[in-house]
């Protein structure tokens, strides 16, 4: 039984493609066009998934998309007439194309695949429990999504039980935690949809001095999590901007511009609503253990990606443990719109054994063989070194030492935002200066933006907080005291972004300013060779925790294939790139030829 899964026409379109229930394939549009958070049909994502199953389109048994298009489309005509003749320029724009393309969804992917068989358009919010309890390790859990919006729901829970889910209870837009987060993503001056994690990146350097206020007059929080915004400070219903004046006038200001210096301002606004949105996810929580009885919770949906919040939950929250979602972004709906037809429409059997889930790691995407990486070095007359399987670990983390930062690419791409081991940028956590160095000079983003550790597992105790395995850089924990370091007099004096150099712990690279880190762990089930290489650091240099950003610079998708890692590795400052067993070394390079057909500049937004 094939089945193939999409998510498309809002933002982060992806495939998936799902045999006899085992996710075979999955990948985002934007790896293959070269265009951040692409929401275009994925055309090319389909095909790669297709072809990494060894089917055509004709193979197929059941194509699943992840919303139901009509119901969504009511959603907008009746958030439109109600707030009318406001917004009718948002109207105009936004109607034509549902007009004339995605209210025949069912048309245009018949026609975009040649495909003749059987269409299923489970809702947004089941796309999203499907992706989170399915894929899990248990047979039966808890769960819980959370989002901007999908049809009408932005927030939904219930539980799953074998092969079936059931959806107990909703929150319905306009009310939605995503999109009050992102409403100070915009004021901030970030990019609403991809600017969120810079917000939660920042808030520790600042106060919670408007919590209050948010909790007051923006959002009505009750202690069941249940909740209600108030309508008069938003813009996002009709309007073509998140926040409107009477927002900006609550908080003293017009919104930040873009590319606009940082101020304290904006760090203690980023604290203050990181903090409301913690309350609210657990509260939440706490209400869906207590209506439900489960001792697990599954998250999915795009704030299940607040890896600060779900760090709390774990810590805070009631349940015994939690599994969230790696892709839990409108990607991943369509991972889930395929399990979904697999199990819950198909009623097909599942057995999960409380340990391990099926998402391979989440390595999901292309993959390149050795031959494949040579014949691309010797075509573009690349100067490298071919190292042996038993090579590679030593070498590299050799080079880590000295400070190198080394561009990683390894084995199949990640599946949803995260790099986590495939793609990815590495380097010595124990470098004070890694961490501006690696933002400025080789990511070309803000200094302040934190980098995640990568962890062996079995040691990840000896360093943070946590006592569990993060395979998917979804939790937050906090650096061992033992390991951090006591600040002098002058130092517990600086404010706001001063505090970014100043040395926190032994591991000060990955040590955010309120001794936090987004921790992954490493396994040798999981990624051999990346646990091989961090194992050797620890063995040869006395740390087996290294740095991981993902491979890309900002405004661009993570890499996705050798000329796309190349690319980037020659426009930064990368010292080392390592294409599977093959190792370049950046002072051996000659200048790119900038008429090459691949080689494209990089587009910094």
């Amino acid at each position: 039984m094939n089945i193939l899964g999409i998510s498309a026409f809002y933002h982060d379109s992806a495939a998936c493609f799902v045999r006899d229930g085992k996710i075979v394939a999955a990948a985002q549009e934007e790896r293959f066009t070269r265009k951040k958070h692409d929401s275009r049909f994925p055309t090319f994502a389909i095909e790669y998934c297709l072809k990494e199953g060894g089917v055509t389109a004709k193979d197929l048994d059941i194509v699943a998309f992840y919303d139901k298009p009509f119901l969504k489309f009511e959603r907008i005509l009746e958030s439109y007439l109600a707030y009318a003749p406001k917004g009718i320029s948002s109207f105009l724009q936004a109607v034509p194309m549902w007009i004339k393309q995605k209210l025949w969804m069912k048309s245009f992917i018949e026609e975009e695949l040649g495909y003749e068989g059987k269409i299923l358009f489970p809702e947004h919010h089941e796309s999203h429990a499907a992706s989170a309890f399915f894929p899990s390790p248990f047979q039966e859990a808890a769960f819980l999504t959370m989002d901007g919006v999908g049809e009408w729901a932005t927030t939904s829970f219930g539980t799953g039980r074998d092969n079936s889910i059931a959806i107990h209870s909703e929150i319905k837009f306009p009310h939605s935690l995503g999109l009050l987060y992102s409403a100070f993503t915009y004021y901030t001056g970030f990019k609403v949809n991809s600017g969120e994690y810079k917000v939660m990146g920042l808030a520790p350097y600042g106060r919670p001095v408007y919590k209050d206020l948010i909790l007051k007059e923006l959002i009505d929080l009750k202690e069941d999590g249940s909740f209600k915004l108030n309508m008069e400070y938003f813009e996002y219903v009709a309007g073509l901007r998140m926040t409107n004046k009477k927002f900006h006038k609550l908080f003293g200001a017009p919104p930040r511009k873009p590319e606009s210096r940082v101020t304290r301002r904006e760090m203690d606004l980023a604290r203050s609503i990181q903090e409301v949105t913690e309350e609210v996810m657990l509260r939440i929580t706490r209400y869906v253990h207590q209506r439900t009885g489960m001792k697990h919770l599954c998250l999915a949906g795009g704030v299940a990606l607040n890896c600060v919040g779900n760090g709390r939950i774990l810590r805070e929250g009631p349940f015994e443990k939690i599994w969230i979602q790696p892709a839990s972004g409108d990607a991943g709906g369509a991972l889930g719109a395929a399990l979904y037809a697999w199990y819950h429409y198909l009623q097909n059997p599942r057995v999960a054994d409380g340990k391990k889930d099926s998402m391979s790691g989440s390595y999901l995407g292309p993959e390149f063989s050795k031959n494949e990486i040579r014949e691309f070095l010797m075509k573009n007359n690349i100067p490298h070194k071919e190292l042996v399987d038993d090579e590679v670990a030593g070498t590299v983390a050799d080079l880590i030492a000295r400070e190198k930062v080394i561009g990683w690419f390894q084995g199949r791409m990640e599946f949803g935002p995260r790099a986590l081991g495939g793609r990815s940028i590495i380097g010595d956590s124990r470098s004070p200066g890694m961490q501006e160095q690696m933002n400025l000079k080789i990511k070309f983003r803000e200094s302040f933006r934190p980098f995640a550790p990568s962890v062996t597992a079995e040691k990840v105790s000896e360093y943070f907080e946590m006592n569990c395995e993060s395979p998917y850089m979804l939790l937050v924990a906090s650096v061992r005291e033992g390991l951090r370091r006591e600040m002098t007099a002058e130092e517990k004096r600086l404010e706001g972004i001063d505090l970014l150099n100043v040395k926190r712990s032994e591991i000060p690279a990955v040590t955010h300013v309120d001794y936090s880190a987004r921790v992954q762990t490493i396994t040798p089930e999981q990624n051999p060779r990346f646990y091989q290489l961090i194992r050797k650091f620890g063995e040869k240099h006395g740390c087996p925790v290294v740095i991981n950003t993902s491979f890309n610079v900002r405004g661009e998708p993570i890499v996705c294939t050798p000329e796309d890692a190349f690319r980037c590795f020659m426009r930064t400052h990368m010292d080392y790139l390592v294409l599977g067993n093959f190792l370049i070394d950046k002072t051996v390079q000659k200048p790119l030829a900038k008429d090459s057909d691949w080689m494209k500049e990089f587009e910094l937004d």
